[in-house]
C-alpha cells in the first residue's frame, strides 16, 4: 500500500505538469506524456492496491492512501516551492498519526482475538 501511495502521488505530480503544458486542442492531452506518465502511474497503483486487499484487512489497509496527502504536500513542496502553513503541517501530522493510531488498533485486535482463540 505504501509504494501505491507513492506510485499514485507520482502520478499527482506528472498530472500538474501536465495540466501546465495543456491546450484547449483534443492533440494536446493525447500527446501530453506527463498526462500518459500519470495515468500509468495510477494503472500500476491501482493493480498493486487490488493485490494488497486480497492478502490484508481493508480496514487497515485503505486509510494508508491517505499518505498520499502528505506525499503530495512534500513533493508540492520541493518540486514547486508551493509553501505549507502551520495548518497544513497540522494535518500532515494528524494523518500520520492517525494512520499510526489504525495500525496499532488493529494489532491490538489480532491479539486480543488469539488470545480468546486459546
Amino acid at each position: 500500500m505504501v509504494l501505491t501511495t507513492a506510485l499514485t502521488s507520482t502520478a499527482q505530480i506528472f498530472y500538474k505538469i501536465g495540466a501546465e503544458k495543456l491546450s484547449f486542442d483534443i492533440f494536446s492531452i493525447i500527446f501530453n506524456v506527463h498526462l500518459i506518465a500519470g495515468l500509468s502511474l495510477y494503472a500500476v497503483g491501482s493493480v498493486l492496491m487490488i493485490t494488497a486487499f486480497k492478502g490484508g484487512e481493508l480496514s487497515v489497509l485503505y486509510p494508508i492512501i491517505a499518505t498520499s496527502y502528505i506525499w503530495v504536500g512534500l513533493l508540492s513542496l520541493i518540486l514547486f516551492n508551493e509553501s505549507l502553513n502551520t495548518l497544513r503541517w497540522l494535518g500532515i501530522f494528524t494523518i500520520f498519526f492517525g494512520i499510526v493510531l489504525i495500525g496499532l488498533g488493529s494489532k491490538r485486535l489480532h491479539r486480543k482475538m488469539e488470545a480468546a482463540a486459546l
